[in-house]
């Protein structure tokens, strides 16, 4: 009889003891929305220097206390039968990470799966059947790879600083990011922006998402002829972003505070250098010395618009004599050059 319970007693300790060790305040506190969303936006799209050799395939490799697995002899098996991913020492570049229950994942130039563009999936009905728009290869090998962060029971707070140190028997940060790079390349206050996660009117796309990430909600709008979308950041009760972009810049910022007051600027904050057709003074037409003409040689060409009267007409000059109209000798006087338009 007492067999029978057992295995409903060890199951209620191994509870209690669970929950205990979750109220212990010595724990680590679990992490924070916030703290999810910096260490999102810190490591998506991050260069990095690969430290170890990672197998191609759709096994990656699990980290956890600073140990990977698999390792040793069980990795050059893999390594030789399916070939490497990453080398030690290649450049790559994280495409994507996703916080589960107790481990953080690291996918690697792409991952081993290859994913399907959204056209890929559109299929046109037709008398044969559905037709895909643009037929994904099915020949293609994805190269990608990826890694398992792993943690006991739960994901614990944790700075980016720290997350680096703990991916460091894989990944190398010390090279420079996409982020360090992009910076050099845009003004001072819009650089000091982004470091600061702020959004400036009169920045683009590009600095949008690098200073606050990609957004979650996304709202197109047509007012009047102008079409725009907001780009909203943030849920309540934490501030709310509402970014406005026009094309490429934003127009609008406004903030909605978590004690109800309302913040809006339309005035351009930062100015960016954006690119122009030079436009050179307009040079007058030349005419090409080899182009017929009826005059004879040695006759000079007439003005059609003397400077007195652009829109008066100058006479006709007759071959061989004086100019008409002139009271000379020979002439016929105006009418007569008239006579001959």
């Amino acid at each position: 009889m007492k067999s029978r319970y057992l295995p409903a007693i060890l199951t209620l300790l191994l509870i209690c003891v669970g929950a205990a060790a979750a109220d212990d305040p010595k724990s680590p506190p679990h992490l924070s929305q916030q703290t999810r969303r910096d260490l999102i936006h810190t490591f998506d799209d991050e260069l990095i220097y690969i430290r170890t050799t990672f197998p191609m395939g759709k096994k990656g490799l699990i980290l956890k206390d600073g140990k990977l697995s698999p390792d040793g002899q069980e990795l050059q098996q893999m390594i030789g039968m399916y070939g490497p991913s990453v080398k030690a020492g290649d450049l790559a570049r994280i495409s994507a990470i996703a916080i589960k229950n107790d481990r953080i994942y690291f996918e690697v130039n792409g991952g081993p799966i290859k994913r399907q563009k959204w056209y890929q999936r559109i299929a046109v009905s037709g008398g044969g059947g559905d037709v895909p728009l643009a037929p994904s290869d099915s020949q293609a090998n994805p190269r990608g790879t990826f890694v398992n962060l792993l943690f006991d029971h739960y994901v614990p707070d944790l700075t980016p600083q720290q997350l680096k140190d703990l991916l460091r028997p894989v990944f190398d940060f010390n090279s420079k990011s996409a982020l360090e790079a992009y910076l050099e390349t845009v003004p001072p206050k819009a650089k000091q922006a982004i470091q600061n996660h702020q959004v400036l009117v009169g920045m683009n796309r590009e600095m949008v998402i690098y200073s606050k990430g990609r957004a979650p909600k996304k709202v197109r709008e047509k007012d009047g002829e102008t079409e725009y979308e907001d780009w909203i950041y943030g849920d309540p009760p934490q501030d709310v972003d509402f970014v406005r972009l026009v094309g490429d810049e934003v127009v609008r910022v406004e903030t909605m505070k978590v004690d109800g007051e309302k913040i809006v600027r339309t005035e351009r904050e930062v100015d960016l250098d954006r690119p122009t057709v030079a436009k050179g003074p307009e040079q007058p037409a030349t005419r090409p010395a080899t182009a017929p003409t009826l005059r004879r040689p040695g006759e000079d060409v007439p003005d059609a618009h003397p400077v007195g009267n652009p829109n008066s007409r100058q006479p006709i000059p007759l071959p061989g004599g004086p100019d008409p109209g002139s009271g000379a000798p020979g002439s016929s006087g105006p009418n007569y050059a008239s006579s001959l338009r």
